[in-house]
């Protein structure tokens, strides 16, 4: 019974931060909270999707489950929460469930490590073991702002973010360059002290116009 238990709380631990687990184990039917700065993070893995053509889903999803799980690293040594993976895109952030004053730092130091593993994974993986490969590159959109964090499902929890600024770290991965970070101007306000950035104009960025973008190039000194 005391084993079940432990592997029943061990499982919740999987899916949920920490913090909200142990709200839930409470008791506490709806968990809710308002964070007024955190930094998000997007990712895709670009030329990705191509693959399934060429490689058994087995193959596949060892592959990606390689990737992730290198990244799955990076948060938990950056203290970073990651929200959600969905088919090649990985949702990180900084911040919560508990503040964390370097929030905009870690998931800028989380953003160039990604850039190191996906070239790793490009020589060492793909390239060894799959013939007429396309190079992988992983485009990377950062907005830092306010968001809406909660626990929704009755079976099947999910511990997810909800706001504009979520909407816009989203379009900056998808406004991006393969093998580039772009950043929001708030991101950057928060970067560029320790950081070199570059900035790269007025963005169209979908459901808001022109914003001014900066590409996150690495960190100073």
């Amino acid at each position: 019974m005391r084993y079940e238990k432990e592997k029943s709380e061990q499982l919740l631990l999987n899916i949920l931060p920490k913090a909200i687990a142990d709200q839930l184990k409470q008791g506490e039917r709806t968990i809710a909270s308002a964070m007024e700065e955190v930094t998000i993070l997007f990712a895709d893995v670009v030329g990705f999707t191509p693959l399934s053509a060429k490689v058994p889903p087995i193959k596949l999803v060892s592959l990606l489950n390689k990737l992730f799980s290198s990244f799955d690293h990076l948060a938990e040594q950056y203290k970073l929460e990651k929200i959600k993976t969905i088919g090649d895109a990985y949702m990180v952030v900084g911040g919560l469930p508990l503040p964390q004053e370097n929030h905009a730092e870690a998931i800028a130091e989380m953003a160039l490590e990604m850039q190191a593993v996906m070239e790793n994974f490009q020589a060492e993986t793909i390239l060894g073991e799959i013939e007429d490969c396309e190079r992988f590159q992983i485009r990377i959109g950062i907005n830092t702002g306010s968001v809406v964090a909660g626990v929704i499902g009755i079976k099947k929890f999910i511990y997810d973010l909800w706001g504009d600024a979520v909407n816009i770290a989203s379009r900056m991965e998808s406004s991006g360059e393969p093998g580039r970070i772009q950043v929001t101007e708030e991101t950057y306000q928060r970067l560029k002290d320790h950081y070199y950035l570059e900035y790269r104009g007025m963005t169209s960025v979908k459901g808001r116009g022109k914003m001014k973008t900066y590409w996150l190039i690495g960190k100073k000194g």
